[in-house]
């Protein structure tokens, strides 16, 4: 008998079998298996310790799978388990990230900025699209974790602000402010590259 024949036609989450949650996470979770890691390795910055993220993840994720309301954003909700095993997990000898200082007046000018989730393309992410990966990812994890994580999350897996807030459990202005705070020291450490390439000169702080 395969997976499809044991999920049933419409999920009853509190009459579903065991075998038949198994089937269903196994089908709609597993494809996430590859992004997750991804995400594992910008956090962790170690193949070991990100692998073992991911299996930590999808433990937790089977264990409350009868919690996820099917229809909604799994993909959110697998990355939500994942940073927050990640911030609770592998960051021992840390706390949890908390609203920097000057994060309020960082929210302020990238408010005022043209820039949002659901408009066009910025002038940061215009430069990501022309800068080769290796030097994004290096980018990437030398900045501080609270907007390497943000950073990445909008800008490579393409969550909204809302998804974002939800994933990391902070409020949508902070979001805000870690993504504004973050593409600025991105654009920084890649200033040189896009000059060099013409591309985002106007963004990296360049006058003729």
């Amino acid at each position: 008998m395969s997976n499809e024949d044991l999920l049933p036609a419409v999920v009853d989450r509190n009459k579903e079998s065991l075998a038949q949650r198994k089937a269903r996470f196994e089908k709609d979770a597993l494809v996430f298996t590859s992004q997750l890691y991804g995400a594992a390795l910008r956090y962790t910055k170690n193949p070991h310790d990100a692998q073992d993220l991911v299996q930590d993840t999808y433990a937790k994720a089977f264990t409350s799978f009868h919690q996820f309301e099917p229809g909604t954003n799994l993909k959110a909700w697998l990355y939500r388990i994942l940073t927050t095993t990640f911030i609770n997990t592998y960051r021992k000898d840390k706390r949890r990230p908390q609203i920097s200082a000057g994060e309020v007046e960082d929210w302020q000018i990238a408010a005022a900025s043209s820039h949002t989730s659901d408009q066009g393309k910025s002038a940061e992410e215009e430069v990501l699209e022309n800068i080769a990966d290796k030097d994004i990812k290096d980018a990437l994890a030398a900045m501080p974790e609270e907007f390497r994580i943000a950073v990445y999350l909008s800008d490579v897996e393409g969550f909204s602000y809302k998804e974002i807030a939800e994933i990391t459990e902070v409020p949508t202005g902070t979001v805000m402010s870690r993504l504004h705070r973050g593409r600025k020291l991105l654009r920084t450490s890649l200033a040189t590259y896009a000059k060099d390439r013409g591309y985002g000169k106007n963004t990296a702080g360049d006058k003729k």
